[in-house]
């Protein structure tokens, strides 16, 4: 394995160990904050999903800035 692909290997893991952690616990943050504001608490939600998608976008864009 060379040693860019262990780095994006590594760098995988890590987006998805967080994501999955996010999505794991994304329920019962949802559910507290929607006891303050049920609008806050869907704004929350539907942030966390976005964020999903924006770590790996952002990273899409740095790999094209990068010329690989």
């Amino acid at each position: 394995m060379s040693p860019e692909s262990r780095s994006q290997a590594i760098a995988a893991a890590i987006i998805l160990l967080g994501a999955g952690l996010v999505l794991y616990f994304l329920p019962t943050i949802v559910l507290w904050i929607g006891n303050f504001s049920p609008v806050l608490g869907i704004a929350v939600g539907v942030c966390l999903i976005m964020a999903f998608f924006a770590v790996f976008w952002l990273r899409a864009r740095y790999q094209r800035s990068k010329g690989k």
